[in-house]
């Protein structure tokens, strides 16, 4: 069962380097004062700062020297592992200081994916990032419960229209989730409603497989590219320290 990680800033770097599955000799220390990851300056909290985009939510500097977009998918629990362990030390050591921004883009490769990714966009983009990762961290407890339901359930759900998405979110405890967050009732039911929000995430998601070749979860572009074979907190880490390497002299 993957449970919530909570770390703090040291705790997390720490974490980060020995994920990184190279000799720390190779890799930017993310602790190391003269490291590229860790700012000189603080220009802010820009973890802090959200946007809606066409096809998800960016996080962070809207001029950051670096773009990353995580593709994600709320019924692969890969993903929820990246959420537990990658985010907060990209937060930490990156989005903070301005250095990078992160557009998480939903992946949807089931009608359940639907339903949950209604939630977490339902309401003020200023607080996408808490449903995001309320909903990811949780994942085991919800997606345990639909792997149990009834096959009948099961088909309700994955019939793709207003009646199942309704169903499956109250049956598995999604919208009590958000409501016990103080969320309110009426705005989560009119989120899983909303049959052109649903197909505008079905036609976002085969549109990101056409454009830009996602095939897996979680796939990570940077800059613009997709990351080849880069599925892991692990397989970004490098790729993540190679971008922000000091260049020489510097």
């Amino acid at each position: 069962m993957i449970k919530p990680l909570l770390l703090s800033a040291a705790a997390a770097g720490a974490a980060a380097l020995a994920l990184a599955g190279a000799p720390v000799a190779a890799q930017q220390d993310l602790e190391r004062p003269d490291s590229a990851f860790v700012p000189q300056e603080n220009p802010g909290t820009w973890q802090s700062t959200v946007a809606r985009t066409d096809r998800g939510h960016v996080i962070g500097n809207p001029r950051a020297e670096a773009q990353m977009i995580e593709f994600i998918s709320y019924t692969c629990p890969h993903c929820a592992d990246f959420t537990a362990r990658g985010e907060p030390a990209i937060e930490i050591v990156l989005l903070k200081p301005g250095k990078v921004s992160v557009e998480v883009r939903p992946v949807i490769r089931n009608e359940i994916d639907t339903t949950v990714t209604l939630l977490a966009q339902c309401g003020d983009p200023a607080g996408f990032k808490a449903r995001h990762q309320a909903l990811m961290l949780s994942q085991a407890d919800w997606l345990g419960k639909a792997r149990a339901a009834p096959q009948s359930q099961q088909a309700l759900w994955l019939r793709g229209d207003r009646a199942g998405r309704m169903n499956a979110a109250s049956a598995l405890g999604l919208t009590q989730m958000l409501v016990a967050r103080g969320q309110s009732q009426s705005e989560l039911d009119a989120c899983v409603s909303d049959d052109a929000a649903a197909q505008r995430l079905r036609d976002n998601s085969k549109a990101d497989h056409a454009e830009i070749g996602v095939h897996s979860t979680p796939s990570f572009a940077l800059d613009g590219k997709l990351l080849d074979e880069v599925h892991s907190w692990e397989a970004l880490y490098p790729a993540l320290s190679a971008r922000f390497a000091a260049q020489p002299g510097s």
